[in-house]
């Protein structure tokens, strides 16, 4: 039996976790209620959901290089901050220089000089990120739109070790040596479809509306887009939105990782890029993002098809998700599991649990809204296929014409702050 005093203890550290937790998520969500009125504020415009490195040059890290990737807002702003994580780092990290710039064009590391500027924490160029930590910069002015592609440079003077990224940013990054953070003229050495250590971009905007975060899987993360045209049904909604009359819109955030699943995480069959369970990393990605008023859930897919698992564990794991993002004071929205019959893992048993866990989520009350992926991209000819039309030549990844189906069946007043 343990001593009274240190029962004591333990209980002291659960009350300070739980404190710390709880401010993190208010700052997240600082201002989000002034935004909901179309006041000025901060909202997220761009952000990646992160995971832990595994091999190749994510598992290796950098050393006097610099990294130099492309991102692109969802909603514009008259000043902007950048978001540097180390979340899954197994050292402190060293940021030696970063700064941000428009580019010349999406499909080039070289910038615009004239649009250069430095990014600054707390008034120094350089910052140490604590392992498992992350750092947000100082306010920068500088306008942006919406849909503005925005370049950040990220000088790494000693070694990182494995990197906190994500492996599936659909455009490349360009790693070069040195630091080349504010040269124009980028020398690439080597490239990747990368996000290194790069979490997220917010805007101050006279017009905000808080923001929308999407947790998902590969759906969701753009599996089967075209890349380097920012065509994952984040990005069509997006658009959709600024296209719309109004004045304010949300930021909407694309936290997918392809492979992610509800209760399991990528570690346990080899692939700890596939990120940590949706549980274990709902408030980072979901409440834990800049101020974030309604959370999108796209998760359930890869519980099915790569672990197998009961209709009632996935169940279980959606409960969770919404009940704790009602406890927050989200409105939660959840995708039901889109079709994948002719994907290689495709059982009978597989699709039965499929149609078992999208009953449960249309009839369900535990959830504000329904997006209804399957009813999107299912062949209507009684099949548990996509539609031809939209399935992007793996049976289980929609194309540029399925994501923008998707984006299309949203309502938009789901996405607005009530």
């Amino acid at each position: 039996m343990a001593h009274p005093s240190q029962r004591r203890i333990v209980i002291a550290a659960a009350v300070l976790a739980a404190t710390v937790l709880a401010l993190a998520v208010a700052w997240g969500r600082a201002g989000g209620r002034a935004e909901a009125a179309g006041g000025e504020g901060w909202v997220g415009t761009w952000s990646a959901a992160q995971a832990p490195a595994g091999g190749g040059i994510a598992g290796k890290g950098f050393t006097n290089q610099t990294v130099r990737m492309t991102v692109r807002t969802s909603v514009g702003g008259d000043e902007l901050r950048v978001r540097l994580s180390n979340t899954f780092g197994t050292q402190a990290l060293t940021i030696g220089r970063a700064t941000v710039a428009l580019p010349v064009a999406n499909d080039t590391p070289q910038i615009q000089p004239t649009t250069l500027r430095e990014l600054t924490f707390d008034g120094r160029q350089q910052v140490t990120v604590p392992k498992g930590g992350q750092v947000l910069s100082d306010p920068l002015p500088m306008a942006v739109g919406p849909l503005q592609e925005l370049t950040v440079s990220v000088f790494l003077p000693v070694a990182t070790g494995p990197v906190t990224f994500q492996f599936n940013a659909r455009e490349p990054a360009y790693i070069g040596a040195g630091d080349q953070a504010a040269k124009a003229e980028y020398t690439v050495a080597d490239s990747r479809n990368y996000w290194f250590f790069l979490s997220g971009v917010d805007v101050r905007t006279r017009h905000a509306a808080g923001a929308v975060a999407v947790i998902g899987d590969s759906l969701v993360a753009g599996n089967g887009s075209t890349l380097g045209l920012h065509r994952r049904w984040t990005d069509y909604l997006a658009a959709r939105l600024r296209d719309e009359p109004g004045e304010a819109d949300p930021g909407i955030l694309n936290q997918g990782l392809a492979g992610n699943a509800l209760t399991h995480d990528g570690s346990e069959i080899g692939f700890p890029e596939l990120g940590v369970n949706g549980l274990a990393r709902f408030l980072r990605d979901g409440p834990g993002q800049t101020g974030v008023h309604t959370v999108v859930v796209a998760l359930g897919v890869n519980d099915i098809q790569i672990y197998d698992d009961s209709p009632e564990r996935i169940i279980f794991g959606l409960r969770q998700l919404a009940a704790q993002a009602r406890q927050l004071g989200l409105r939660v929205l959840v995708c039901t599991v889109a079709p994948f019959q002719g994907f290689s893992s495709w059982t009978p048993g597989k699709e039965n649990t499929r149609l078992a866990v999208n009953a449960y989520i249309r009839d369900s009350d535990l959830f504000d809204e329904v997006l209804d992926l399957d009813a999107v991209l299912r062949d209507p000819d009684g099949t548990g296929k996509l539609k031809p039309a939209f399935d992007s030549g793996d049976h289980i990844h929609p194309n540029d014409a399925g994501n923008e189906a998707i984006a299309d069946a949203v309502a938009l007043e789901w996405l607005l702050d009530s």
